[in-house]
């Protein structure tokens, strides 16, 4: 048995270390090339030109998304080692676990560990308990998407031992605002040393998709009648009361703007031109309309959200419903080439790791498709902007923008 790596898989693997951030595009081979290191790195064992077992066996455990385990998708990559989660099976203990359990592995000592998908950021329960764990442990992390912003590094920087703290980084590299009631950070100092670091723990996966990306905006009308009223009477048409506050305000934008039945229009259009469709929502009220419209359809549907996990339809046409906050990451579907955006999303990694979901190395397709319905709205049209930079839509930002406090 011979595992083979693409060349570019085999350049991240010479370049890995303990304490490495693994950097690739949703669905370049991130978790196979993690094990392989593993595997070839830590314990010694040999995949190519034939495989040999690990010399010094290493127990392992993988912190990952609640989804990700729940669908056995790292036990499936195991596999590959001959490893497996039953520990008769193999000489190791292994262990795959979601991110919200963390805590339990922060006494475990002189283990490897792979942390999927990017969770250490701020300075809560999960950042104190992967500082522990890193402490006494082996370790690298994955990601698509590892930072925006210098204070996402933080916990990575200490736990390679850069900083003794984060206070330490925030007494050497940041600046706050001195016209801010609330501590706001300004700008940073002595960035060369923070990108010195950087390089040497990213390591990046030149990973080059041989798919074709098709963005496609589908322009949508709205009420602008209902939404100027209530941008100038600040009045809640859906519950007869006053807004209490900008939060509602902008709630009750999005709910004009996306509950519009032209948009569903939009989307029995597209359900009827497209066999098998991925759709992403936010809201109750979203999904409420997409089962209506379905059900009228007469088409399969199947949901994930934080109530349903069910999997993708086995039928010739189908319609998955899929909320982005519980979905927008942890699965890959490679039997359709299509994702509609019902109503786009705050947060611009959210975006990409819900796009990721069907580019993947072993999808059949050449030409993926992605529709976004937007509307000539002022909130649809910020949200838009805001993604397009590569940043997260911010409802305070908008509001001081446009003087609505």
């Amino acid at each position: 048995m011979a595992i083979k790596l693409r060349d570019y898989q085999k350049e991240a693997l010479d370049s890995l270390k303990i304490g490495s951030i693994l950097c690739g595009s949703v669905g370049s081979g991130k978790s196979m090339t993690a094990l392989a290191y593993y595997f070839i790195n830590i314990c010694w064992g040999s995949i190519d030109p034939e495989y040999r077992p690990m010399v010094k066996p290493l127990d392992l455990y993988i912190i990952t998304t609640a989804r990700k385990r729940d669908t056995l998708e790292w036990e499936g990559e195991c596999l590959n080692f001959l490893l497996s989660t039953h520990r008769e099976l193999c000489d190791v203990n292994v262990i795959v676990d979601s991110w919200n359990n963390i805590k339990k592995y922060d006494k475990v000592f002189g283990a490897f560990f792979i942390f999927d998908e990017q969770r250490v950021v701020g300075s809560g329960s999960w950042v104190k308990a992967f500082l522990k764990i890193t402490k006494k442990n082996k370790w690298i992390l994955l990601s698509a998407t590892p930072g925006d912003t210098w204070m996402d590094y933080v916990p990575v920087f200490v736990a390679n031992g850069f900083f003794k703290n984060r206070t330490e980084f925030l007494r050497e590299h940041v600046v706050y605002s001195r016209f801010c009631k609330y501590p706001k950070i300004d700008h940073y100092i002595e960035q060369g040393k923070l990108i010195k670091f950087q390089k040497q723990i990213l390591i990046g996966m030149k990973y080059k998709s041989p798919t074709t990306l098709h963005d496609k905006n589908i322009f949508v009308k709205y009420d602008n009648i209902a939404y100027d009223k209530a941008t100038k009477e600040r009045w809640n048409i859906y519950t007869n009361k006053p807004v209490k506050d900008i939060s509602e305000l902008f709630y009750l934008w999005r709910k004009i703007t996306n509950s519009d039945p032209r948009r569903i229009e939009a989307v029995s259009k597209i359900i009827k031109e497209t066999p098998k469709l991925i759709i992403f929502y936010n809201f109750n009220y979203e999904l409420d309309l997409l089962r209506e419209l379905t059900k009228k359809l007469k088409v399969t549907t199947t949901e994930w959200n934080g109530h349903k996990h069910e999997p993708i339809p086995l039928t010739d046409t189908w319609v998955y419903l899929v909320q982005y906050t519980a979905g927008a990451e942890g699965w890959n579907c490679i039997v359709t080439n299509s994702i509609l955006f019902y109503s786009q999303n705050y947060s611009y990694k959210i975006e990409t790791q819900a796009k990721g979901r069907i580019d993947r190395m072993n999808t059949p397709y050449k030409d993926l498709y992605y529709y976004t319905l937007i509307s000539n709205s002022p909130i649809d049209i910020g949200i838009m902007k805001t993604l397009k930079n590569k940043q997260n839509f911010n409802e305070l930002s908008f509001s001081k923008k446009k003087r609505l406090i």
